[in-house]
């Protein structure tokens, strides 16, 4: 017999846990980009189908990690509370930037593992989300994945740096 065997691999309990928490929001992604889609037309509704089937493919991939490592996957709720109204265009499109963005908040988990495939993983599906939240919001930001203003250092930390700093007036 050749090539690799169809053996379990075991994963640590903060593998599954990352995978999981990632499985989670690709559920909720998939559920929230109905919603998306019922607002729009046109490209941006084209759009919205292209990223609720990339979020099909990664729940479909994290399941089957999960099941080949011996894990039952999480179930997808029969329905979920969206972080907003979505009345329109403007609402759907900021739906969208949040879902990528807990998407992708919920992927650095996986980049924190210590398996590096699970690390490539992730990584990967981080970068997809951030892209497609850059697409709809129409920018992109500094630390995808992280509330604005999560990374930096505290006010002592920004004095000695001269991060923060007021430049001095011109004139």
């Amino acid at each position: 017999m050749t090539g690799i065997s169809a053996r379990r691999q075991p994963l640590a309990a903060a593998e599954i846990s990352a995978l999981q928490a990632a499985l989670a929001a690709e559920h909720a992604a998939a559920y929230g980009y109905g919603v998306v889609g019922a607002h729009l037309t046109g490209h941006a509704l084209a759009t919205a189908r292209a990223d609720w089937v990339a979020h099909q493919v990664a729940r479909d991939s994290l399941e089957s990690m999960l099941q080949s490592a011996g894990a039952t996957p999480v179930a997808a709720a029969a329905a979920y509370r969206l972080p907003q109204r979505v009345h329109g265009t403007a609402a759907a499109i900021a739906l969208a930037v949040t879902l990528e963005n807990r998407v992708t908040a919920a992927y650095l988990g996986l980049v924190a593992a210590t398996r590096p495939t699970l690390r490539k993983f992730g990584a990967r599906e981080v970068v997809a989300a951030a892209i497609r939240a850059a697409s709809w919001r129409g920018h992109t930001v500094a630390f995808p994945g992280f509330p604005a203003g999560a990374v930096m250092p505290p006010k002592a930390a920004r004095g000695q740096s001269g991060h923060g700093r007021t430049p001095p007036p011109s004139g």
